[in-house]
């Protein structure tokens, strides 16, 4: 470990062998997709970011239906404004998107009124901080050489300030439950940067060995772990981050091809997250760090995000299904190649709902608490 003006930590590439995967088919489950519908409550609501529609679909979760879908153009957006991730306010009365190709945080109401923006190049991943008015803004996988650094976003005014984290594209995000450390993925090396957010000390982790491209970081609930999906290697990276400045690699688990978004169960015991390139969900069991289900079914099309409903019920994966694996309605023609969200019961890990989207389904988020 070398120390210069950065606290600098190595962590060496160790491997576990994981468990055998079981695969569950929900096939034969999996529901007639639902359409569009004017039914709404207010209760908590799912918000998609639909990449190649330049919309939002907005998903009421006590009745797995769409009731809006923002159109981006409608606001002055261009058709190729590539809304990418969402985030939503703990009490569901503000939603965020990050849009790649525009350059903007955008900030809406409740009832899905624009009322803030923030100029950022690229954006990609946002993380909402849990207690304070601060937004996080990670860069988009598409920029190439993109600033090295993330944005932070004062979430009342939308003001927005960087702050340096010294490596080639920053991806992952993700803030610790305590909302004391946010943490920064690079796609171009093994390097994760822990910030302090009170100090703004930085602390990089270098990982030795084969880079793994980390997409996006997930926390336990009690901020004990920290997860990375890698999308080359087709690992689940598991961290100890009972030390948040230096989070060591604990164990590298092998999945299904291309892992995409984590998120935890509430209770912690719990990882779920789709693999792209394999069109299937795995559940990893936390407690011994072993793949403890692999879902298949109608539906799953080249996965991408995930969310989980306020009580750990459901699981939401978004899929970009842009290859037009998964053909819309059981019969519309797969050039359409429209995404959508699958809807998942934690209890019997079944599909029990097929959402339509629009093209390109990728992040997705909402609310903390009901």
């Amino acid at each position: 470990m070398q120390n210069i003006v950065l606290l600098i930590a190595s962590v060496g590439g160790l491997v576990m062998p994981s468990a055998c995967a079981t695969t569950s088919s929900a096939n034969a489950v999996a529901s007639t997709p639902v359409r569009p519908s004017e039914a709404q409550s207010d209760g908590p609501r799912l918000y998609v970011a639909n990449q190649d529609d330049a919309s939002i679909s907005i998903i009421d979760l006590e009745t797995n239906a769409v009731i809006e879908t923002v159109d981006l153009q409608n606001l002055g957006f261009a058709a190729n404004a590539k809304p990418h991730h969402t985030a939503v306010e703990p009490d569901g009365s503000y939603w965020y998107v990050s849009l790649i190709a525009a350059g903007k945080v955008l900030k809406f109401s409740r009832d899905n009124q624009l009322v803030g923006q923030a100029d950022f190049e690229t954006p990609g991943m946002l993380a909402l901080h849990p207690t304070r008015d601060l937004l996080y803004v990670g860069r988009s996988m598409a920029a190439v050489n993109p600033p090295q650094r993330i944005g932070l976003i004062e979430r009342g005014s939308m003001d927005l300030d960087e702050v340096d984290v010294f490596f080639g594209r920053p991806h992952a995000l993700a803030i610790g439950p305590s909302g004391d450390w946010v943490y920064s993925g690079s796609l171009a090396g093994n390097q994760i940067a822990s910030i302090n957010i009170d100090t703004e000390e930085l602390a990089l982790t270098t990982l030795d060995g084969d880079t793994h491209v980390m997409v996006q970081f997930a926390l336990s609930p009690d901020g004990r772990w920290m997860v990375a999906t890698a999308q080359l290697t087709s690992k689940l990276l598991v961290f100890d981050a009972s030390d948040p400045a230096n989070p060591q690699l604990i164990r590298e688990i092998d999945v299904n091809g291309m892992p995409w978004h984590p998120i935890f169960s509430p209770d912690g015991r719990w990882v779920w997250f789709g693999n792209q390139a394999a069109n299937t969900v795995t559940v990893v069991d936390a407690t011994s760090w072993s793949v403890a289900d692999v879902i298949e079914g109608d539906g799953i099309a080249e996965p991408h995000g995930v969310a989980m409903s306020p009580d750990g019920g459901h699981v939401y994966v978004s899929n970009r299904n842009v290859k037009g694996e998964y053909t819309p309605g059981g019969g519309a023609a797969a050039s359409e190649s429209r995404g959508n969200v699958i809807v998942i019961n934690t209890a019997t890990r079944t599909i029990e709902r097929v959402i339509e989207v629009g093209r390109y389904a990728a992040g997705l988020s909402t609310q903390s608490r009901h």
